[in-house]
């Protein structure tokens, strides 16, 4: 299989709203949009990010057509400790704070206005030895 892009596209209520929330803050532009619909890039994440509204007619499979839940979208970035303060202060609702897990994940969580919850993770030195390569 050659695949030339990926995407994940996920189910809310108000595209708009989610869509403004990651092009203010995390940088992502639109690439496409229309009624009920709208992708975003971003020039390092490896991904477009869609946002579909709940309830569109011409969605497929229509089992899956209810709400994005239950998933994280995960970005890796360079300084999580930055990126949650720059979050913070322009007013992102961080619903899990940093957190570094035993093998060396660092991360925190934060939600878009429709719930959807997105990680930004930053590998380090794993604190428990067990963890370490």
């Amino acid at each position: 299989m050659h695949v030339t892009d990926s995407a994940i596209s996920l189910n809310v209520a108000d595209v708009e709203a989610s869509a403004a929330w990651a092009r203010e803050h995390l940088g992502f532009t639109t690439a496409m949009e229309a009624d009920g619909f709208c992708s975003l890039a971003h020039p390092h994440a490896g991904f477009h990010l869609i946002y579909l509204r709940t309830g569109l007619g011409s969605f497929k499979p229509a089992s899956a057509a209810g709400s994005a839940d239950g998933l994280l979208v995960v970005l890796t970035v360079d300084d999580v400790d930055a990126e949650q303060d720059r979050l913070v202060g322009e007013g992102v609702e961080v619903v899990t704070p940093l957190e570094t897990e035993p093998w060396g994940e660092r991360y925190f969580q934060m939600t878009d206005p429709n719930g959807v919850v997105f990680q930004l993770v930053q590998w380090v030195e794993a604190p428990d030895p067990q963890y370490a390569g």
